[in-house]
């Protein structure tokens, strides 16, 4: 799993610095694809299973623009000044999958957006305090919605974080709300990837015809930040991370 997050963690760093004024998601999509095949790993998205009567995913990354939460499908849209775009990445190899997001600015974008993805990173890592053995899923869920909204935010609740492993969704679901002391305790050896989503307006979502792409129902913008985690006996470890990955 570490091998697994090194490469998905830098498939996102890839994908973060392709973002720039006239730059497509497709082109983003393309890079990230061949990079991740470079490293002798698999796209974990790439025709993911969509729902019934819903075409499998057809990029190897979700790549989510403005008021689009989660799902974006990569096209030939190019991006411009001032757009928000959140970029979600999976990568497998030896049997086990990494999972991580970020969400990058697009040039120069507005002070209120560049807020909203710093409380989107931020809540993650208010949230992993809890993430220590003996502590329960909500303890993680809970710190997350603090935090959020404090800041003026709301978390998505129609999406959550979950188990990652040989599966790329596994149990137990990791919501980014709720109250603390609930859901299963956590445990050395557990690999979760916490995933807040947050939007600058109300939490309510709607999915778009194309059965894929999620936008805020207000057209708000949303932002999105996640890493897998393993849970340790002590602090978690951030699996999703570049470490000596030779590129």
């Amino acid at each position: 799993m570490r091998r697994a997050g090194q490469i998905t963690a830098a498939a996102r760093a890839l994908a973060g610095n392709m973002v720039r004024p006239g730059v497509t998601t497709r082109q983003i999509d393309n890079a990230v694809r061949k990079f991740i095949e470079g490293q002798g790993a698999k796209a974990s998205f790439l025709h993911f299973p969509g729902a019934p009567g819903v075409r499998p995913f057809p990029g190897a990354v979700c790549i989510s623009v403005n008021d689009e939460v989660i799902h974006g499908l990569p096209s030939n849209q190019a991006l411009k000044e001032g757009d928000i775009v959140s970029v979600d990445v999976g990568a497998y190899i030896g049997g086990f999958h990494g999972d991580c997001a970020g969400t990058f600015a697009c040039g120069k974008v507005s002070d209120e957006a560049a807020r909203l993805i710093a409380v989107t990173e931020q809540s993650f890592w208010e949230g992993i305090k809890f993430a220590r053995f003996g502590y329960r899923v909500s303890d993680i869920s809970h710190a997350v919605q603090a935090y959020v909204e404090e800041h003026g935010f709301s978390v998505v609740r129609d999406y959550v974080g979950h188990g990652v492993g040989a599966q790329l969704h596994e149990a137990p679901e990791v919501p980014n709300y709720g109250k603390p002391g609930h859901g299963p305790r956590l445990a050395p050896g557990m690999t979760l990837a916490v995933e807040p989503m947050v939007n600058q307006g109300d939490w309510k979502v709607k999915v778009m015809r194309d059965g894929w792409t999620v936008r805020t129902a207000d057209g708000s913008l949303s932002a999105h930040y996640e890493n897998s985690i393993l849970i340790t006996k002590g602090e978690p470890e951030i699996l999703t991370q570049v470490g000596d990955l030779r590129l």
